[in-house]
């Protein structure tokens, strides 16, 4: 079978993406490994939204250990499923629940990410409302009604939701926008749909709105877009949050209480069956969860719902019906098929062009775990990025070899390590004069 070459455009994303330590945009489906049974039930959570249900994650690992690049992936399956996705980081900003506006910023930024198949990469929110008026039209001529009347019967369930009455009247503004040619309104309405307008004010001299998208209204605002997005011909929607630690950083501890407990809204919605065609995938450290003091935990009502099960901790394993996922650590075998896959991509796809064999990868991990120990299982990130700084000085000069890298490299840690042995017995000849 002919090997299928990697577009150089793509290469280099993804290498300069990996060597940064931030998770690439594209070719994910190149190095993706491991992680089968935690992407077995990520692709049940999205069935049950495309079947009208919702889905809560918490997505729990250390800093490196491939959080964003599971929840990436993860998003990408749900595009090839027909779901719209929403993704975004949450920072000092962004943030669940504000009163200055940092709810509203989170909303704006999920907005401008929002992607679809044909719109992998964000900003497919007018192709969504666009999508919804070609469907409405369809209609109205095969059903012989006005498009009028067919956009307040789709969009009755929606009008009937809290903050519902003026999405749905932008959503007829855009049409009316749209049949007059007038781009100056479709663009109002675009904006009040990302929730870029800052007073109700100016909402009302442009669209005749009572209301704005606004930190109060930011959950509610994305139930009503899972429904719109549906009625758009879609399969649901699916919202990622990443960097949920910046939560957990919050010195404000009411400000922490609010946040968490909009956290717990989400999660009794969506396991009590209050919320339909949506997912929620929340991005977070374990000190984020586990902390008693600070973290999800030091919040009773969230501890008892996200509290490990016992009967699989017992047996030392994974119980991934929880909504609380604990990413397990990679294989040593997977973390091998991990490198022949980057060796693969630096090479663009091309077997005859590999800066080194089979013998180095084996070598290359054996030096990572006497070097880092167990812990290169745990975050693959620093393991990524040393294996492609190590390709990058072969490519740049070939007379150097693999085994002189890893040698050299095994020789300044040696002196190193005998470096900080001898500055820690001085601290202790110091205390001992003392």
């Amino acid at each position: 079978m002919a090997e299928k070459k990697i577009r150089a455009k793509e290469r280099d994303a993804i290498i300069q993406s990996l060597k940064a330590g931030v998770t690439p945009k594209i070719g994910i489906q190149y190095i993706q490994v491991g992680r089968v049974n935690e992407l077995k039930a990520m692709i049940q959570d999205i069935q049950r939204i495309e079947d009208g249900g919702a889905a809560f994650r918490l997505i729990i690992g250390d800093y490196g250990s491939g959080k964003t690049f599971f929840m990436s992936v993860v998003r990408a399956i749900a595009l090839e499923r027909k779901l719209v996705t929403l993704h975004a980081d949450l920072s000092p900003d962004r943030r669940l629940h504000a009163t200055g506006g940092q709810a509203k910023n989170l909303y704006s930024e999920l907005m401008k990410n929002m992607s679809t198949r044909n719109k992998p990469d964000g900003n497919a929110l007018t192709s969504v409302v666009e999508k919804f008026i070609t469907q409405v039209q369809k209609e109205a001529e095969s059903n012989d009604y006005s498009v009028e009347k067919v956009i307040h019967k789709r969009l009755t369930a929606i009008s009937e939701m809290v903050g519902g009455y003026d999405f749905a009247k932008v959503i007829e503004i855009y049409w009316k926008a749209s049949e007059e040619d007038n781009e100056h309104l479709k663009a109002c309405a675009i904006k009040w749909l990302r929730a870029e307008y800052s007073t109700k004010t100016d909402a009302r001299n442009d669209l005749g709105v009572r209301t704005i998208i606004s930190d109060a209204f930011f959950y509610d605002a994305l139930k009503i877009m899972s429904l719109f997005v549906r009625q758009a011909g879609y399969s649901g929607l699916l919202v990622n949050l990443d960097e949920m630690v910046n939560l957990y950083k919050l010195s404000n501890t009411q400000a922490r209480k609010s946040n968490y407990e909009q956290i717990l809204r989400i999660l009794n919605d969506c396991l009590q069956g209050n919320a339909e065609y949506i997912g929620f995938l929340l991005g977070g450290t374990p000190e984020f969860l586990l902390d008693p003091y600070k973290g999800l935990y030091s919040y009773e009502a969230l501890q008892t719902r996200l509290a490990e099960n016992n009967f699989a901790k017992q047996a030392d394993v994974i119980d991934y019906s929880s909504p609380a996922l604990h990413l397990a650590c990679l294989s040593p075998e997977e973390l091998y098929i991990l490198l022949k896959n980057l060796r693969h991509i630096y090479a663009s796809g091309d077997s005859t062009k590999y800066l080194v064999p089979d013998d180095s990868l084996t070598a290359f991990l054996i030096h990572c775990n006497q070097t880092i120990g167990e812990a290169y299982f745990k975050t693959p990130r620093n393991t990524i990025k040393a294996f492609l700084d190590m390709l990058t000085v072969i490519e740049q000069h070939p007379e150097i070899s693999w085994q002189q890298l890893l040698e050299s490299l095994k020789i300044e840690e040696e002196k190193n390590s005998d470096m900080e042995i001898e500055i820690e017995n001085d601290d202790n000849l110091t205390d001992f004069r003392l």
